[in-house]
């Protein structure tokens, strides 16, 4: 995940799903170096539910992950 990707999911959690700081730094601290598990220790924490959690993967799905043409070779 790159830094910007990281900071608009950061600002998601906060503004959309209105997560507490503590709770984002707690699965922060949990995540480790690999923030691509940020929303599944939120999840495993309690910190959110499992219908957030589709929320921030399907937000990530359409808002982080390049729209790349599909290129097929004949």
């Amino acid at each position: 995940m790159t830094a910007t990707m990281y900071s608009q999911l950061l600002r998601y959690l906060q503004n959309e799903l209105a997560l507490p700081e503590a709770s984002i730094a707690l699965a922060l601290r949990q995540s480790g170096q690999d923030s691509s598990f940020l929303p599944m220790i939120l999840w495993q924490y309690g910190l959110i539910t499992l219908k957030q959690l589709d929320q921030i993967y399907d937000w990530l799905a359409t808002t982080c992950i390049p729209k790349e043409p599909v290129t097929t070779y004949s």
